[in-house]
């Protein structure tokens, strides 16, 4: 699937920051095991570092979280509290994430023909920087699928173009390296414009259907099922 967003909590009291995942994780460590040798080692950390960090939380809390008897640690009340809090509120924000964001987008792409030849852009950014690939996008809030393959192919090709219809729909989660990523075909007419490339396309080309270069992606199987069902040039 390649790479996935994340999110990580702080928590902080009076502007200031008292836990966040490493440290709330040592925390949890010093309630677990009690001495600071044994929290030293389970981080790999001087005996020194860990009074450090723990008089930093309890400095930037203002109410000692962890109190220190010589080699001993105690988890207060104040502590636990603020592990309690920073679980629960992990938890929501990490289920907001996915809300928001772990969902498919949604994407066009457009297959056009200029005297029987096919446009096609290279593309200037990742992925598939430098590969060929059909001109397309995300479709952008409160847009139409129709409206956005129209945008982006004026975008990225200069051409003007109007749709003769859906071609087909590819879903598979793997397809695009930066996540799951739906794209809606449509085959298109091209009525004007001068052939240019722009936006996210490094150039724009016509190609013979005979000698497609490689394409990115599943653009080839896309461009071999849309030519089935075009009804016209």
């Amino acid at each position: 699937m390649g790479f996935e967003p994340d999110a990580e909590l702080v928590l902080r009291k009076d502007g200031k920051v008292v836990l966040d995942a490493i440290l709330c994780s040592l925390i949890e460590t010093v309630q677990k095991m009690g001495d600071i040798d044994a929290v030293a080692k389970a981080f790999g950390i001087p005996d020194g570092d860990v009074v450090g960090i723990i008089d930093s939380i309890n400095g930037q809390s203002g109410t000692p979280l962890v109190e220190i008897a010589g080699n001993s640690l105690l988890l207060t009340p104040e502590g636990k509290e603020a592990i309690s809090t920073y679980r629960l509120n992990e938890g929501m924000l990490r289920q907001q994430l996915v809300n928001l964001w772990m969902k498919p987008w949604i994407t066009t792409d457009g297959v056009v023909l200029v005297d029987g030849k096919l446009v096609l852009i290279r593309r200037g950014k990742e992925p598939f920087l430098g590969m060929y690939a059909l001109p397309g996008g995300i479709v952008e809030y409160g847009e139409t699928l129709e409206r956005c393959v129209v945008r982006e192919v004026k975008e990225e090709t200069g051409l003007d173009v109007e749709v003769i219809g859906l071609a087909g729909t590819y879903s598979d989660p793997q397809r695009d390296p930066r996540g799951h990523f739906i794209t809606v075909v449509f085959n298109l007419r091209h009525v004007g414009g001068e052939l240019k490339g722009g936006d996210d396309a490094a150039e724009a080309f016509l190609f013979p259907l005979d000698r497609l270069p490689e394409l990115a992606a599943d653009h080839a199987r896309i461009v071999s099922d849309a030519l089935k069902v075009r009804q016209c040039p």
